[in-house]
């Protein structure tokens, strides 16, 4: 009898003993790295917005009403290169149609609403309409003129003769030229007026690959649902205290599961890293780009 109860004590013994040892192998697998390792996501220096940088110097205003003018916009374009080119040695000017757009918007806007300054009464100037139709700039800059001049060259050196309106037109970051003229009535008189709008596009620097970018949130969407799963989880299997065999197969199974989430996190960060290595370079050729 006392053979019996010996065998069977170590028979007990040897099944806590297998079930403890398990019990502790899993658990031993399991990332015990702070959850909030994992929620230390990699952001990617991505460029939201070029800091832009507008020039507008003081209106220009002929008050000689006797003079038979006549003005434009192809003139006033040729005149204004042949005055980089003698001037400076620049290159010419490109004419641009939607900055053509926003000088005739800027024209009509002054005739309309009889005021003629860089901003109208509603605070809107030439920044304004290229952000509202959508043109990206680095920089941008407005020579603006009124009254009588007989012709396009007499414009474009009443420009030059003032300082300000000559830094403009001799900017040699400046590769971009709308133009806009027209005759209308200001103040009761019957004038003109002319504008120059002049920008360096953001189309001019290399730009940041937009796949890099849709990749590097795309992934990061994909950690953080990783993240969300791995902490269900992992409170779950610290909340367990499993005893029966089935409850023991069903604690290693989240274990199991909470591992391998883990390793794909792990993985996918891995693969991030590198990816926002190159898009950051990218940026950074935009940036020295931008400051010229």
């Amino acid at each position: 009898m006392l053979k019996k109860i010996f065998v069977f004590i170590m028979l007990l013994l040897i099944i806590i003993f297998v079930f403890f040892l398990n019990k502790e192998n899993k658990i031993s697998e399991i990332n015990l790295k702070n959850f909030s390792d994992f929620e230390k996501t990699i952001t990617a220096n991505i460029l939201e917005e070029i800091k832009k940088s507008t020039y507008n110097p003081p209106p220009l205003i002929n008050l000689e009403k006797e003079v038979d003018s006549f003005l434009t916009s192809e003139g006033v374009l040729q005149y204004t290169n042949i005055q980089r080119y003698e001037t400076e040695d620049l290159p010419s000017l490109t004419q641009d149609d939607t900055l053509d757009e926003i000088a005739m918007k800027r024209l009509e806007d002054m005739f309309a609403k009889q005021y003629f300054e860089h901003i109208s009464p509603q605070g809107i100037g030439a920044s304004d309409i290229a952000k509202e139709i959508g043109y990206e700039y680095i920089t941008i800059g407005e020579n603006i003129a009124l009254g009588n001049f007989k012709d396009d060259q007499i414009l474009v050196q009443a420009w030059m003769d003032s300082p300000g309106h000559r830094a403009n037109i001799l900017n040699s970051q400046y590769t971009k030229i709308g133009l806009a003229v027209k005759k209308g009535i200001y103040e009761n008189d019957e004038v003109w007026i002319g504008v120059q709008i002049f920008a360096l596009p953001l189309s001019a620097c290399p730009q940041p690959s937009k796949l890099l970018e849709s990749t590097i949130k795309d992934i990061q969407n994909q950690i953080t649902s990783l993240q969300n799963s791995a902490e269900v989880l992992q409170k779950e299997i610290e909340s367990e205290n499993p005893v029966s065999k089935n409850q023991i197969k069903s604690y290693n199974k989240k274990v199991d599961d909470y591992n391998k989430i883990i390793n794909q996190i792990n993985a996918l960060i891995v693969r991030q890293k590198e990816i926002i290595s190159k898009y950051n370079i990218q940026v950074d050729i935009l940036n020295k780009c931008v400051k010229g």
